[in-house]
């Protein structure tokens, strides 16, 4: 019989786990697949729960991977929500639920492909599931974890599919063939702290980081490249934390966050900004120190064999053809293309991160045949 894979994403859903813990999503997953015969072992790592899972020869040469995660953000105010955001419910053909859209859809689709396949037409290769518990963390104990894991025991993809949601509103309409990288700075500005009324005395940090900001705000940072739009910085917070009217501050510090294309590196951005930091602190006479942390970089699947398997699928079961994009935020497909070919489909995303979540649950049936005829269709490649 058929594995539903809208009983399997409410039966998930009902799993609140919420970002670092797991209730039972992982080992749900897992059984779910031991039980089509997937070799399946934990990958945990610091506490977090993760999943790779195996059916076929180990270093077959075609071997395809999925890659999903059953972490969530936190649901907020349960009260605000329709439904119990942990209850999975449908209603009128929507699935309810925090991680409807993000993305125990997904997974529950790729293991359901994978399980009717084995089934019921075995390939000749082999496919691997790789499931995470924290993708909606920092990340570093989840599918990079994995990954070292399979390098430990000789295990690889040839190519990866992430099923993340990708569709900004209509089901078909994207597939995810590289991401922008993320780069956070904060900086922290030190002058003299002193009387409001006596400004000579002191020297305000205040209009020394602000002339920053603004530097860097209305800076052009590139023109985009062939896939890419152009990157971005966006200030995101200046704070003195000073209550009081008549006291110039000591410190006043600030945050941006940089979205940047193939045209960048983190590194670079990080050495700009420093220089401009610098600028600003010989121009002002305030020291300003810059602390950056690069979240991931950016990267490029290139069009060609495999977004053209996974955009034939898509438009054979949706009837649209999907652009090929690298927009949004960072995804774990940034681990994953330094070990394989990796793009990303999913459902609409509308909702995710929303009170309400929520998705269509023909979209999930849907989403369940597009992964069954990629994988069709990669083992018939030959």
């Amino acid at each position: 019989m058929p594995l539903d894979p809208v009983d399997l994403t409410a039966r998930l859903i009902r799993c609140p786990s919420v970002t670092p813990e797991d209730n039972g999503a992982i080992d749900l997953v897992a059984r779910t697949l031991a039980a089509a015969g997937l070799e399946c072992h934990r990958a945990d790592r610091d506490g977090i729960a993760n999943l790779f899972a195996r059916w076929g020869p180990r270093g077959h040469p075609r071997t395809f991977g999925f890659n999903g995660h059953t972490d969530v953000v936190p649901p907020g105010d349960s009260a605000t929500w329709t439904h119990d955001p942990f209850s999975g419910m449908v209603a009128d053909g929507v699935l309810w639920g925090r991680g409807a859209a993000d993305m125990k859809s997904g997974v529950a689709a790729f293991v359901a492909a994978v399980c009717d396949l084995v089934r019921e037409a075995p390939p000749d290769g082999a496919i691997l599931v790789t499931v995470t518990g924290d993708e909606e963390g920092d990340g570093k104990d989840g599918t990079a974890a994995i990954l070292d894991w399979m390098a430990a025991h000789g295990e690889g993809m040839s190519a990866c599919l992430v099923g993340e949601p990708t569709c900004p509103e209509r089901m078909g309409e994207m597939i995810k063939i590289g991401r922008r990288g993320s780069l956070t700075a904060r900086f922290t500005a030190t002058g003299l702290q002193g009387h409001s009324a006596y400004p000579h005395r002191a020297r305000n940090p205040v209009p020394a980081l602000c002339r920053l900001m603004d530097r860097l705000a209305t800076a052009t940072l590139d023109g985009g490249s062939e896939h890419f739009d152009p990157s971005t910085l966006a200030v995101t917070t200046i704070d003195t934390g000073n209550t009081a009217s008549n006291v110039i501050p000591a410190t006043c510090r600030a945050t941006v966050n940089i979205r940047f294309n193939n045209a960048q590196s983190g590194e670079a951005l990080a050495n700009w900004l420093r220089q401009q930091a610098d600028r600003v602190a010989s121009e002002t006479g305030v020291a300003i120190d810059v602390a950056v942390r690069v979240s991931g970089e950016s990267f490029l699947t290139p069009p060609g064999p495999l977004s053209d398997l996974v955009a034939q699928a898509v438009e054979a079961e949706t009837g649209v053809r999907p652009l090929l994009s690298t927009t949004g935020g960072t995804s774990d497909a940034r681990f994953i293309k330094d070990h394989c070919p990796v793009v990303e489909f999913g459902l609409v995303g509308a909702t995710m991160h929303q009170t309400d979540e929520r998705v269509e649950t023909a979209h999930i049936h849907q989403l369940k045949a597009v992964y069954r005829r990629i994988l069709e269709g990669w083992f018939a490649q030959g």
